[in-house]
């Protein structure tokens, strides 16, 4: 008999559907959220399983590498293409979504998301980290600059923690009884800077241990951070058949609405990896804005920054970029200077 199973996902539960060939549910059951549990419940209720569905989500890594070291036939599906067929329903419960997710296992109508091993992962955590550290760090400095205008002093132009400090001691001579005042926030700011720096020479190790980050740093504007996180990201260069692929994934790809006689593009579609399309749009201001040695990147990018304005050169360069790191990868060669 095939059978097919469809698992909607919380924090502690997940309610299990199983429909036969026909669509005709077979059983419903809610079992702990843990890959271990869900490997015993459909390896005893359900001999001849063919699929495994469920959607992504927090804990979607988790089940899935447990249940594939189990040796569960279960495939991830994106949540935001499963969206249309569980919404089909006028009622939405967990129950419904099961079944769904289930029908959809039986018919094939879903495309299967690359699950990204454990050590890729661990490279992602460490980037995510450094950018919540940049969020909190840079939201603590504006409100300091803020709150020091309310009494009438300027933090000025200061693009380091040393010249803050040096310019923070030189307004509270000026004001030595707001040095109290501010000092928790202060000592908040440099906290983050150091645990900024030791979050960047980690990844900077990281990326002078692999060969791939490696050879993807010859790239003019491309250094340790955009390296990783286009590795981590992408994870198989084999995924993409062509490098304008691999832009299309990071969201830097136009988006096209197309009917009749109506051929309309559009702005970016962002509906990609913000963390690869964020790297990459980094990586091509730094292309633009600071590396003095030209190449025929450069030169395309300023000539369109030149007629269509200097954002929609960055976008353009990014999205070249990513082709260009695709290609560096499967080729397995460096950038070569014009």
């Amino acid at each position: 008999m095939t059978i097919y199973a469809g698992l909607d996902v919380s924090d502690k539960q997940t309610h299990i559907c199983v429909v036969d060939a026909d669509g005709a549910v077979i059983r419903r059951d809610c079992v702990v959220s843990d890959p271990e549990a869900l490997s015993k419940w459909l390896k005893r209720h359900c001999a001849g399983l063919t699929r495994v569905v469920l959607e992504t989500g927090p804990l979607s890594t988790f089940l899935y590498h447990g249940m594939v070291e189990r040796a569960v036939p279960v495939i991830c599906i994106c949540a935001r293409h499963a969206k249309r067929a569980l919404s089909a329903r006028i009622n939405k419960s967990d129950v419904n979504d099961a079944e769904s997710l289930a029908q959809l296992a039986r018919t094939g109508w879903f495309k299967a998301v690359h699950m990204k091993a454990g050590a890729t992962h661990i490279d992602r955590a460490a980037l995510k980290i450094r950018a919540q550290l940049m969020t909190s760090r840079n939201a603590m400095t504006n409100q300091l600059r803020g709150m020091l205008k309310l009494f009438g002093l300027r933090m000025g132009n200061v693009t380091t923690p040393n010249k803050r400090r040096e310019r923070l001691a030189a307004l509270f001579t000026q004001r030595p009884d707001l040095n109290p005042v501010f000092k928790p926030l202060i000592d908040c700011i440099d906290a983050l800077d150091a645990q900024l720096a030791s979050s960047f020479r980690l990844l900077d190790a990281r990326a002078a241990a692999d060969p791939v980050c490696t050879r993807l740093m010859s790239v003019p504007g491309v250094g340790p951070i955009t390296a990783l996180a286009f590795k981590a990201s992408i994870e198989d260069p084999g995924r993409f058949a062509k490098g304008a692929d691999a832009g299309a994934y990071a969201g830097l790809a136009p988006r096209r609405s197309q009917s009749g006689e109506r051929d309309y593009n559009g702005r970016i579609s962002k509906a990609g990896d913000p963390l690869l399309r964020h790297a990459l749009y980094e990586a091509a201001n730094s292309l633009l804005v600071r590396v003095k040695r030209n190449s025929a990147l450069q030169t395309w990018g300023k000539k369109i920054a030149e007629t269509k304005g200097p954002k929609r050169a960055r976008i353009a360069v990014a999205r070249k970029l990513a082709i260009l790191l695709h290609r560096i990868w499967q080729s397995e060669t460096e950038f070569c200077w014009n």
